[in-house]
């Protein structure tokens, strides 16, 4: 990219209102120009090859295909630099600091989103990065040593034209929902675009376990487990809400609550 050319953005990330704010602030700034954006990993590794933007918008936590594994996907392919956009914890934000990760936070702060792309154009136009790639894998290492600090703490979910945060701490059970999953707190409903599985790759185990191939749950919320008919058993929670456990996942659920 020459002084005079326009820095080419190319925004990643499965929520729409999350892609469409991006893109609508990145037009807002001079010198960037915003790419047809990617609404998940495969997508998103087919188009770094084969458009090679200059940046990356690149969402951490996305279903099937993550951030880190998009990168993982590309290699040595990746010649773009990379903003990571992420909801984590200020633990994992001072890991992103400490490997020299920029990384803009949901929802975005427009002035915050600028000096990110600004700092993207200053690296690439003084062309001394460091490869991306390992990069990532030191924070990787970093996240794992940490234990629990690799395990998201909150998930984002849209409300309308809103996006607000939900503490894991304060969610009884999730449940399958198509392409999506339900977050139930207390009497509140939330849907998160993520299928079940995928989720629970991102939550703690020790903390949250499928009871069936459609529900899990957390188990600081279980009050009891009971004995149920053909062998099955069922969770109590603290709100009262009796979820079967089919007999598939009984014994991990038993080894957890024992």
């Amino acid at each position: 990219m020459s002084k005079t050319e326009e820095l080419r953005v190319l925004v990643v990330d499965d929520e729409p209102l999350a892609r469409s704010m991006a893109c609508d602030l990145l037009r807002e700034l001079e010198g960037v120009s915003a790419l047809r954006p990617c609404g998940d990993g495969l997508e998103a590794v087919r188009r770094i090859r084969e458009e090679v933007p200059d940046l990356v918008l690149l969402d951490v936590q996305m279903p099937a295909l993550d951030g880190f594994q998009v990168l993982e996907r590309l290699g040595t392919d990746l010649r773009s630099e990379v903003v990571f956009v992420t909801a984590h914890d200020q633990y994992t934000l001072r890991a992103f600091e400490v490997h020299a990760l920029d990384y803009v936070l949901k929802p975005f702060e427009p002035g915050r989103l600028g000096r990110a792309v600004e700092h993207a154009r200053d690296r690439i136009r003084a062309g001394t990065s460091e490869p991306l790639v390992s990069r990532v894998e030191t924070l990787l290492e970093s996240l794992r040593e940490r234990g629990s600090g690799r395990y998201a703490r909150r998930l984002t979910v849209r409300r309308g034209d809103r996006i607000r945060f939900v503490a894991l701490e304060d969610v009884d059970w999730i449940e399958a929902a198509r392409n999506y999953v339900r977050l139930h707190v207390g009497e509140e409903t939330s849907l998160v675009r993520s299928t079940l599985k995928g989720l629970l790759q991102r939550l703690d185990p020790g903390r949250f376990v499928r009871i069936h191939r459609s529900a899990a749950v957390n188990l600081d919320r279980v009050r009891e487990v009971q004995p149920w008919v053909g062998g099955d058993y069922v969770v109590i929670l603290e709100t009262g809400r009796r979820l079967r456990v089919s007999r598939t996942y009984t014994s991990r659920l038993l080894e957890l609550t024992h």
